[in-house]
């Protein structure tokens, strides 16, 4: 089976981050800074599935798996990831069991989905190793369901137990958006959601996911029971150490009197 995906099924904490950028050699740079999985965001980011294509190989040497949050569960989105190489979709707005059962059938190959069949795909190897491939793709995929919205709140327990949904990943802004309070993560309202999302997830022996802005926050979310737990982004790292490093030359500056 898929390491990220066994190690996820035992409860390990996993971190990872996005990749925004659309850039192979961040996507590269990210991956090879010690993180257990990246993710490749083609509903907000910058990059298209041919990019992606690139970004995926880029990381393919380093220690990180590489996954892809695509735009809807359409199943073509789907198909088109998975054959080029991504070990795990995220798939935004899951909101009830249908589009939780829809996400899977697309993620699947017959008999269990409808997954489309190609053997010269680089998933496969090109075709050097698709028996093996076909037999076993069901299984390794990593399927994250994203809890973004009221409605959802509404389906956890469904959700969840929906076979080939692994992981239940809460989208901070959008579901406090959507209960009225964005941005307000210590308000109870918020954090009885998180905590209703984690309680279904562990009841139907899930795992359930976030995106942090603070890594300071770390405790706060692994004590809830959170295991799968991203921090950041290449746009922020980027935008992050730039403002700072001009910043301080400013100071530096300023200290000199020009």
């Amino acid at each position: 089976m898929n390491n990220l995906k066994t190690r996820i099924k035992n409860g390990e904490a996993v971190h990872g981050c996005w990749l925004s950028l659309g850039s192979p050699i961040t996507a590269e740079i990210v991956a090879l800074a010690g993180f257990d999985w990246v993710l490749i965001d083609l509903e907000h980011g910058a990059g298209n599935e041919q990019i992606t294509l690139s970004q995926l190989q880029a990381i393919a040497h380093t220690g990180a798996t590489g996954l892809v949050r695509v735009e809807s569960i359409a199943k073509e989105r789907i198909l088109r990831v998975l054959d080029i190489g991504a070990a795990g979709i995220m798939c935004p707005h899951i909101n009830n069991p249908n589009d939780a059962r829809q996400m899977v059938d697309g993620l699947r190959f017959p008999p269990q989905g409808s997954r489309g069949i190609a053997k010269f795909v680089r998933a496969a190897n090109y075709g050097n190793d698709y028996a093996t491939y076909f037999k076993t793709a069901n299984d390794n995929v990593i399927g994250i369901a994203q809890i973004e919205s009221k409605e959802a709140l509404n389906h956890l327990d469904e959700i969840a137990a929906t076979d080939g949904i692994d992981v239940l990943f809460i989208g901070p802004s959008d579901l406090s958006a959507e209960l009225g309070i964005f941005g307000e993560f210590d308000n109870p309202i918020y954090t009885n959601a998180l905590q209703a999302i984690i309680n279904a997830a562990q009841k139907a022996g899930k795992a359930t996911g976030i995106l942090i802005a603070n890594a300071d926050d770390y405790k706060t979310y692994y004590d809830m029971g959170i295991r799968m737990i991203a921090c950041g982004a290449d746009s922020a790292f980027v935008a992050d150490a730039s403002r700072a490093l001009s910043a301080k030359l400013t100071t530096f500056r300023d200290g000199y009197g020009n």
